[in-house]
Formats: C-alpha cells, structure tokens, sequence
C-alpha cells in the first residue's frame, strides 16, 4: 500500500529484476534474481500496471507465445494455457483479438499470462486498477483460486477489497516499507512506523 510515488512500482520492478538496487538483494526461491536471474524467472509470474498485450494477436496466440517465452516445455503448453484461460474465464475469448476486447477482459488476459507456467510466487501491479466493479470481484475470486492451490503473492493496490487476500501489509511513504498489524475482523490497520 501506499500514496501515488511512494516507490510501489519500482520495487515490483526491482524484484523482477527489471531495475538494478542500489542496495540489498532479491531472493526468489532462493535465488538471486541478480545473480541467477533466469532461475528466478522460473519461480514468478509477473502482472504490471499496464499488461503489454500484443493487440494484433488473439487471446490464444498471445498465451501460447507467453508459454513459449517461459520456456514451458511444449508437451505441457496447451495444458497450462488452458488452465490459464480456465481460471480467468477467458476460455470463450481465445480466438477473439486482443484489440478487441474490453479493458476488463485484457486484464484478465494479462493475469491469465501471469498465470501460465504455474508460477509459485506471483507479483502484481495494482491488478484490479481502473476495472469496473464486476471485474475487480472476478480478479480478487481468481486470486483466492491460486492462494488455494499455491500460496504466494506480491501485490501492490489501492482496493480495500483485495486486503483481504493479504496475510502481511506493508505501507510505501518515500521509497522504504513500514510493516502493517493487520487484523482480520473489521480489516483494522494499525502502523508500526
């Protein structure tokens, strides 16, 4: 959590290795995302803010690509994709455009790449961000499925709703975290600063 320029973005970019630390390390099932970057790579599935979708691709082409890119072995590929497409209720959608799909459903489409692979942890950029009402509770119920089967995620959000997803909080104020008391009944926050 945390204000607008508070340094939320830039961790999640940080951790994927996508921007180098001044300081510290990042360890990802432990490894190095540093050091053995592609180990690491191995261990995450990664939603940003905006997903950087391919508009002339359908939604089937695009995961399929995904997969490829993940280096998912090809006797597995269509399983995980389907899988993918399953949870996220994009199924219907695969031979439809990217381009042509509502806001809502490209999020779905980016959650659903993050998906592919099975990855044990995932890390999100304000997943639900801009969405409508339906389509936040739709992303939040397919976030529950996968804490059910896997058990690890990096979120960063403005929804009161997906705090409920969370077992630890942290609060962002300029560029250092601050651990949150968080407790279930009520969500009641209390800082530790």
């Amino acid at each position: 959590l945390g204000p607008n320029g508070a340094g939320k973005s830039t961790t999640m970019n940080i951790i994927i290795g996508y921007l180098s630390a001044t300081s510290g390390e990042v360890i990802i099932n432990g490894h190095n995302i540093f050091e053995e970057p592609q180990e690491a790579k191995k261990c995450f599935g990664y939603l940003p803010e905006i997903p950087p979708l391919y508009q002339d691709m359908t939604v089937k082409e695009y995961l399929d690509f995904a997969a490829e890119l993940k280096k998912i072995p090809k006797k597995d590929r269509k399983s995980m994709v389907a899988e993918a497409m399953d949870m996220t209720k994009i199924t219907d959608m695969k031979n439809r455009l990217i381009k042509n799909l509502s806001k809502g459903y490209k999020q779905r489409v980016g959650l659903a790449q993050a998906l592919v692979g099975n990855p044990e942890v995932l890390i999100l950029d304000e997943p639900s961000a801009a969405l409508d009402l339906v389509c936040k509770e739709d992303i939040k119920r397919y976030l529950q499925i996968y804490l059910e089967r896997k058990g690890t995620i990096i979120i960063t959000t403005h929804e009161e709703s997906e705090l409920s997803l969370c077992d630890s909080l942290y609060v962002m104020k300029d560029g250092r975290l601050h651990q949150v008391d968080k407790m279930l009944r009520g969500d009641l926050l209390t800082a530790r600063f």
